[in-house]
């Protein structure tokens, strides 16, 4: 469940990080990750805290956010934030 358009709409405001999400969207949009290890192949800086993972885009500047469910195969960007933004820890939320 990656949408690319959804994706697109929070690069807006990151342009600097629109084509290395769009290669992550490429990659995600038809993994079949059945657990954190698959993710780890195919992403290895990628970290899951909860059902969040977060994966460092823009050449890490950037963290995308997105919630996992490996039993149903699915995967939910919820945002794409800044260092700033990420320290401020209100992405756990979705953990």
């Amino acid at each position: 469940m990656v949408s690319k358009r959804g994706l697109l709409k929070l690069t807006a405001n990151c342009p600097d990080a629109e084509i290395e999400a769009l290669d992550w969207y490429r990659f995600a949009s038809t993994a079949d990750w059945t657990c954190f290890a698959d993710v780890r192949r195919t992403f290895p800086r990628a970290d899951l805290i909860g059902e969040v993972l977060v994966f460092d885009l823009g050449h890490n500047r950037y963290r995308l956010i997105a919630t996992v469910f490996f039993g149903t195969r699915e995967l939910y960007i919820k945002a794409l934030l800044t260092h700033k933004e990420y320290d401020r820890e209100e992405w756990k939320k979705w953990c």
